[in-house]
């Protein structure tokens, strides 16, 4: 019986493959797959941001802060786009809140960015991620990184923009 592929052929095709898997410009974790491109799927990005929040629940709210030792909501959001979809966001709120397109909140999707005008920190912006049935995730000051609901009172009064990276 004849060999459905030849050695030549093989290694050829191995080559190929690891030029083209080290040809990536994003660089991942050990152990992570890249799922960049996946934001605009939102079964997998449901699945991702859940992930995401899973591994950073407890992580304390710390001003300035991007690690899992301490983080504010636009480092959280930096590190998750990075971290679960391979996209490179500016570091601060204000940054975030320029970046991508500016769409209407009855338009809002899974991966969407939400910001609000809460008068704390340094600009007196803050930043989550919406995942759907109207929560959001994002680094709180008082519960660290959580869900909250964008129909609660106060979220919904401080409620600035939403944005579409």
């Amino acid at each position: 019986m004849k060999p459905l592929f030849s050695l030549k052929s093989l290694c050829i095709t191995l080559a190929l493959s690891t030029l083209v898997a080290c040809s990536s410009s994003v660089q991942n974790p050990p152990g992570r797959i890249n799922y960049q491109g996946l934001i605009n799927d939102p079964i997998m990005a449901i699945a991702l941001l859940s992930e995401q929040q899973h591994e950073w629940a407890g992580t304390r709210y710390v001003l300035g802060g991007n690690s899992r030792q301490g983080v504010d909501c636009s480092g959280f959001v930096q590190r998750t786009f990075n971290d679960r979809f391979g996209i490179k966001l500016p570091r601060t709120t204000k940054d975030q809140a320029q970046y991508g397109q500016k769409i209407n909140l009855r338009d809002i999707r899974t991966g969407d960015l939400v910001f609000f005008k809460t008068g704390r920190g340094p600009n007196g912006y803050h930043v989550g991620i919406y995942v759907k049935d109207d929560l959001f995730l994002h680094a709180s000051t008082k519960g660290g990184v959580i869900y909250s609901s964008l129909n609660n009172p106060y979220w919904k009064k401080v409620y600035w923009q939403t944005r579409r990276v």
